[in-house]
């Protein structure tokens, strides 16, 4: 009889509060509605709390999200979101506060990266503590699905083929794991077994099994599923460009019951979707990273019916005929055409610079780059 694989445990919520009842109430509520997700861990001080996370990083568990109160002796809420983000940077941050703390909650957006504050007391729960909560951890949940990895890119970190290929399936948030053939052990090992030269690279090995040796974008996001055909020729709406304004008006002309089309040259965000933190968008008095409004915009706009094409270069319009032409031979054609462009980089006007974009000159620094660079210094 084969041994079965220990159950990983669940990611748990940390939450914080000198006040018993206080903390007796919010672990209530958390748990009655996330319980079956995520583990429920208290602590009655903020000293209390960082011990309890170092013993969560020292057995390798996972922190989705911190609960903690402003208002507590010896160390404050804010204090010790600080001390906790160095802990487990990713866990989403949450601050509760009351109505005279107001102004140290929106200081403390600046100074812990907070995700969100809320005001006590949070009754009822279902429309005060539940839908913000929810939200907060679908985000995490999203991230650490991307971290899991589930395409492998193996390349040299100075490769603009890898760097593209990383940043094609960062921006479309599609979970992978980068392998650095010059510092991985694991990069080396699984060309040998996939009998991989270094002269093939990059190489993209699938959750199927499947070796892309050397792919462009377009063939590896038609392998992923990413991009893909036009569903019809006719539409009411079409929109080239897929950054904050086409996706704002996929989602608008979809709610409207339109039949909504949207093109998208590289990820749905554009260039926004590329800024760690946006800080003046409608709507996130917290701010918000870029990918993330970008994904949330999208998922909203496909929910309500909008075709969404990415990887899909516009070679032309027509405007009079309302035509749109693909590359490839793909048509579009719709009554109503909108275009949002948005923006191209300022190209550095140095004789030869071109040659070396994604090659260790980059225009802008992308989520993707993260990873390669991670305990590097600059020299």
């Amino acid at each position: 009889m084969e041994a079965s694989e220990p159950r990983r445990r669940r990611a748990a919520i940390v939450c914080v509060d000198d006040e018993p009842a206080v903390l007796a109430a919010v672990a209530r509520d958390l748990r009655r509605q996330f319980g079956e997700k995520y583990r429920i861990v208290r602590a009655n001080s903020g000293q209390e709390a960082l011990e309890a996370l170092k013993e969560l990083v020292t057995r390798g568990e996972q922190v989705a999200l911190l609960v903690a109160d402003q208002r507590m002796p010896q160390m404050s809420g804010t204090e010790y979101l600080v001390e906790a983000r160095k802990l487990v940077p990713d866990a989403k941050r949450v601050l509760l506060t009351a109505y005279a703390d107001t102004e140290a909650a929106i200081q403390a957006i600046n100074e812990v990266d907070l995700d969100y504050y809320l005001l006590k007391p949070w009754d009822p729960p279902e429309e005060q503590l539940y839908p913000v909560v929810e939200d907060l951890l679908t985000t995490w949940e999203s991230g650490a699905a991307l971290e899991s990895g589930g395409v492998r890119v193996i390349g040299h970190r100075f490769s603009r083929d890898s760097h593209d290929l990383r940043d094609f399936l960062a921006r479309n948030r599609v979970p992978m794991r980068w392998l650095d053939v010059e510092r991985d052990s694991e990069a080396r090992e699984l060309l040998q077994v996939a009998d991989v030269s270094d002269e093939r690279l990059p190489v993209a090995l699938l959750e199927d099994g499947t070796v892309i040796e050397r792919p462009t974008v377009l063939e590896l996001a038609e392998r992923l599923g990413v991009s893909a055909a036009p569903a019809s020729e006719h539409y009411d709406l079409a929109i080239v460009g897929g950054g904050p304004a086409g996706l704002a008006a996929a989602v608008y002309g979809a709610s409207e019951g339109l039949r909504t089309v949207m093109v998208e040259r590289e990820a749905p965000g554009g260039q926004a979707g590329t800024s760690s933190r946006i800080e003046n968008y409608l709507g996130f008095p917290s701010g918000i990273s870029g990918d993330e409004l970008a994904s949330r915009a999208l998922q909203q706009a496909r929910r309500l019916g909008a075709e969404i094409l990415v990887t899909r270069s516009v070679a032309s319009v027509d405007p009079a005929k309302h035509e749109v032409f693909l590359d490839g031979v793909d048509v579009i054609r719709a009554r109503s055409l909108i275009l949002a462009t948005g923006v191209t980089w300022r190209r550095l006007a140095v004789e030869g610079i071109d040659r070396l974009v994604g090659k260790g000159v980059f225009y802008g620094a992308a989520r993707s780059e993260a990873t390669p660079f991670m305990g590097r210094t600059s020299t």
